[in-house]
């Protein structure tokens, strides 16, 4: 049985509204929002969002040295029990100021991902 539903792929960047845009001629779709946060909605596909960086710095790939900053939100029923299966499965929290809305972990590899209740 899964836990959860892949809910988007958030993508760090120093312009949101600016990538947003890109992926939008790319994949088509909606942008929605704007400043922080934007999303991209892809008919009858996957969402992107796009997340501000304070001194965003470009993932150099393939290196080990840099991030390929991003991090997955996955969208799930009840937090405290996805919280108790992705802990099992060797998750490690990294904040849980979000509270009732989403918390976040790290993969076993350390990449960030975060439970969200929407």
């Amino acid at each position: 049985m899964a836990l959860a539903k892949l809910g988007a792929v958030v993508l760090d960047c120093p312009d949101p509204g600016a990538l947003a845009g890109f992926y939008a001629e790319i994949l088509g779709g909606t942008v929605e929002g704007e400043g922080e946060w934007v999303d991209l909605k892809v008919p009858g596909g996957q969402s992107l969002a796009f997340q501000a960086a304070e001194g965003f710095v470009p993932p150099q790939w393939p290196s080990p040295e840099k991030s390929q900053q991003f991090h997955l939100d996955l969208v799930v029923d009840d937090l405290d029990t996805a919280e108790q299966g992705v802990l099992a499965l060797g998750a490690k929290p990294l904040a849980q100021e979000g509270g009732s809305s989403f918390r976040v972990y790290a993969d076993p590899a350390g990449h960030p991902f975060c439970l969200c209740a929407c």
